[in-house]
């Protein structure tokens, strides 16, 4: 068995995290005499026939555009179809879409059926299947239908990602490098301080880096399963990250919110709140990485976004600002101060 993260609450456990292989980790995770159906996305089922032909399955198109309640129903109607019951097992294997949707259909299915993961990538393994968050998407704005429910494994496999287009691999950088923003210097400068290129062919390196953002999400996660004050800090970058896949079809999901990271980095530096030369650094961490940090959508857009996000009460919404590469901070803010600030930040 790779290696393991256990994230409890109360002394009770919650779910496991591994870091390992699916050739070697996968069935010793699973329950013993339990029917098994996995949910997959087409891309998953083609590239490894060899693991999905092992379990019954069903197959899922790609894209945001398919993280809907449709699908949700499309699978709980397959599930009846076949005949599944409340001891069935679902496997999600993919990338956050495919856990996101089976972490749902698990959640709401017979009022709830047992459920784990094998994340196929690197955003996946950061960020999207670990932490007890699942849901989908409605008229475009990201994650508004879901619950909280923690699988019972997620299986990480570090080799997966070889597979991984340069842009998605880039895309879960952006995580990564959040993640140590938000909670652990020595993370982000280790990223920061490696190429690209190194980071994409040297698979060791990559699982002590995901081991090291796992155990800070997994921290807050025990401290605060419900997102009522800690777990705000992850959120860093997808406020404004959301509102940009809202507004835009250019970025892909990690791409987003490394726009949403620097631009919540300029306007902590405006307020005072960090050196402007740790804002600038910052920026440079993800300009070294290849991305794009100009906002591909209108502010006006953007900020009207905004005002429908999750995460807004009122004429107020709550923010993630950095104040120091490692450690950041949760602000209520009044929607007209931050549309006057953003249009002096964003580019």
């Amino acid at each position: 068995m790779g290696r393991i993260l256990e994230l409890s609450r109360d002394g009770q456990l919650m779910s496991r995290i591994i870091i390992g292989g699916w050739e070697h980790d996968l069935h010793p995770l699973l329950p013993w005499g339990h029917r098994v159906i996995v949910i997959t996305d087409s891309s998953i089922a083609r590239r490894y026939r060899r693991l999905i032909n092992q379990y019954e399955h069903i197959i899922i198109g790609k894209g945001e555009k398919i993280k809907t309640l449709a699908t949700v129903e499309q699978l709980h109607r397959e599930l009846i179809e076949r005949g599944a019951n409340r001891q069935t097992f679902l496997l999600g294997i993919g990338g956050g879409i495919v856990t996101d949707i089976t972490g749902f259909v698990a959640s709401t299915f017979m009022r709830g059926v047992r459920f784990g993961f094998v994340s196929t990538t690197l955003l996946g393994q950061v960020d999207a299947s670990v932490g007890g968050k699942n849901g989908v998407n409605l008229d475009g704005y990201k994650n508004m239908i879901g619950c909280f429910n923690q699988p019972e494994f997620v299986l990480c496999d570090v080799g997966m990602l070889r597979t991984l287009s340069d842009r998605q691999f880039r895309a879960g950088l952006a995580e990564l490098i959040k993640t140590g923003l938000l909670g652990n210097r020595v993370l982000f400068e280790m990223v920061e301080a490696l190429p690209f290129e190194e980071l994409r062919r040297d698979p060791l390196l990559m699982a002590d880096l995901i081991l090291m953002a796992v155990k800070i999400k997994a921290g807050i996660v025990e401290r605060d399963e419900r997102e009522s004050g800690e777990r705000r800090k992850l959120n860093l970058g997808h406020t404004l990250a959301h509102a940009i896949e809202k507004c835009s079809r250019k970025m892909l999901h990690g791409e987003a919110v490394a726009v949403g990271c620097v631009v919540m980095a300029r306007l902590s530096a405006g307020m005072g709140l960090m050196p402007e030369r740790e804002a600038a650094r910052i920026e440079a961490a993800f300009a070294r990485m290849g991305f794009d940090l100009k906002a591909p959508a209108p502010i006006d857009k953007m900020v009207a976004a905004l005002r429908k996000d999750k995460k807004s009460a009122g004429d107020q919404i709550h923010i993630v600002l950095p104040t120091a590469i490692g450690r950041c901070e949760v602000r209520s803010v009044m929607f007209d101060w931050l549309d006057e600030r953003l249009r002096e930040v964003v580019k």
